[in-house]
């Protein structure tokens, strides 16, 4: 059965880090472009970050620009999500899935939950 996985979350302060994983189970990650999602209580889900197969091209949403950093290890079959100086409107369940866009995902994992909070 071919999944992805998200891990990471927890509760952080707001200024604080986290980091998100992102494993494949039942195919080689190596071959797929790999977006990270969020969608914030109340909104809609919207892309935060996108990384290539061979990771040679990135792209991040204008509200994370500078914060957050997506990176990938195809030998581990892992892609992650750095997240630094972490505001209270990031607050959110993120996901990740195959592609860059939210509505040409077939299914949603279970996400992993992020409460940015004092």
């Amino acid at each position: 059965q071919l999944q992805l996985v998200e891990s990471g979350g927890g509760l952080v302060q707001p200024g604080g880090s986290l980091r998100l994983s992102c494993l494949a189970s039942g195919f080689r990650l190596g071959s797929y472009t790999i977006g990270w999602f969020r969608q914030a209580p109340g909104k809609e889900r919207e892309m935060v970050s996108c990384i290539s197969s061979s990771g040679g091209w990135t792209t991040y949403a204008e509200s994370i620009k500078g914060r957050f950093t997506i990176s990938r290890s195809n030998a581990n079959n892992t892609v992650y999500l750095q997240m630094n100086t972490l505001k209270p409107e990031d607050t959110a369940v993120y996901y990740c899935a195959s592609g860059c866009t939210v509505s040409r995902v077939g299914s949603w994992g279970q996400g992993t939950q992020v409460p940015v909070s004092s």
